[in-house]
């Protein structure tokens, strides 16, 4: 152990600012690595889920960036018009989420109210783990129970068949909701835009929308849902019919994409973002390879003398090859350990503002995508590791004992 803290205090850290500029540069590395892979997997997450959208005929509304809208002059009877006009010619996917509540519960949450109809239900593919999947052929009559399916976070308060009473923002009115299925832990809903960002669904309400709903629903979910409505299984000319009706209707300029146009999209700017992380990461490992090798033979240049003598007495390059190890070991636990503990920190602090549409549950505060992205942090950690000690020992092994011995 002696010899150990010898030879990181004569080599790695006589020369301070060197030394603090390797970590500074391992931890930074590390975090841009984290970041990327925890990005990819994000990315890769939610193209599993709208992979059903991925086909030819189907559009995704949005709203034109350039179009300026008058809410006020949207009357409630013109968006009738318009669902009327859309369940005549059209099969299409409703979904619309982020109206609050406060309803009570263990962690004090407020609940986000999410909507869909039947058909996107059917793309979406919720997985259970508890329950059964919801039905879409209740009547709505304003005194008979609609059935929800609940997040992981809402589950102890409100069990599998008990009911939730509320004020439903998208109808004005009170309703009796009761719960027919728990999502799995964690579940979520990846933005059609931008597909490595969730919204997560541990404490969201899922609620089915049929016609008679729809027919009680206020302005505001009507025009939300068709923002992000989905059609399916279309051609360009009837998309150009539906925009010209909702344009002149309402006033709504939509532009109506293919899924893989979005994509097409998120990729440019994805991939772009990706090669200038992947060129700062390469720079990163090559300045801390030049630089620790550099730090070590200056180092050592200083110490020769007794470098020498500890080699004369015994030290052989096998157990210099183990500290170097052990130092960037302990270097790069440290750099993973303040990853971590920054990652975990910023999934508490969801939970400390009560940010219900990022709230997650998992090991430490962790779910499985940072996990993953912590193992390819060891993994590059590693691979620094040896590149940077081998080089360090090759160029060791070239400097003449005899050097030493005539010191």
């Amino acid at each position: 152990m002696k010899l150990f803290k010898f030879f990181v205090s004569k080599i790695f850290l006589r020369r301070i600012i060197p030394g603090i500029s390797i970590i500074l540069l391992i931890c930074l590395s590390n975090y841009i690595t984290f970041t990327a892979v925890r990005t990819v997997f994000s990315t890769y997450q939610g193209y599993q889920e709208i992979r059903g959208l991925n086909q030819d005929g189907n559009y995704i509304a949005n709203l034109d960036p350039n179009s300026t809208i008058d809410f006020g002059a949207i009357e409630l009877d013109k968006t009738t018009e318009v669902y009327n006009y859309l369940s005549s010619n059209f099969d299409y996917a409703f979904y619309v989420d982020g109206f609050m509540v406060s309803i009570p519960n263990r962690d004090d949450m407020e609940i986000s109210l999410c909507y869909m109809n039947k058909a996107h239900y059917d793309l979406t593919q919720f997985n259970l783990s508890q329950g059964t999947g919801l039905t879409f052929d209740y009547r709505f009559d304003g005194n008979s129970e609609i059935p929800v399916l609940i997040g992981k976070g809402l589950s102890k308060t409100y069990p599998v068949g008990s009911t939730i009473d509320l004020e439903d923002p998208a109808l004005g009115q009170e309703i009796t909701l009761r719960v027919q299925g728990v999502l799995e832990q964690n579940a979520y809903h990846s933005n059609y835009y931008t597909l490595n960002s969730k919204s997560y669904y541990n404490y969201s309400i899922i609620l089915p929308v049929n016609e008679e709903f729809l027919n009680h629903a206020n302005l505001d979910l009507r025009v939300n849902g068709l923002m992000d409505i989905v059609i399916l299984q279309t051609t360009n000319e009837k998309i150009s019919d539906l925009r010209a009706v909702i344009q002149n209707t309402l006033g709504l300029k939509l532009n109506f994409f293919g899924q893989q146009d979005n994509n097409e999209y998120f990729n440019e700017y994805y991939f772009h973002s990706l090669k200038i992380v992947a060129v700062t990461s390469v720079i990163l490992l090559l300045l801390i390879t030049c630089l620790s090798v550099w730090n070590a033979m200056v180092s050592i240049r200083l110490m020769l003398k007794d470098l020498t003598i500890n080699l004369l007495v015994g030290l052989s390059y096998s157990k210099l090859r183990k500290m170097f190890y052990s130092y960037f070991g302990i270097l790069f636990l440290i750099n993973l350990v303040i990853v971590f503990s920054i990652t975990a920190l910023n999934r508490y602090g969801c939970w400390l503002r009560k940010d219900t549409t990022f709230v997650t549950y998992g090991l430490f505060g962790l779910i499985g995508i940072d996990w993953l992205s912590l193992l390819a942090v060891v993994v590059t950690d590693i691979i620094i590791g040896v590149i940077v000690v081998e080089c360090m020992l090759w160029r060791i092994k070239k400097v003449p004992i005899s050097l030493g011995v005539l010191q």
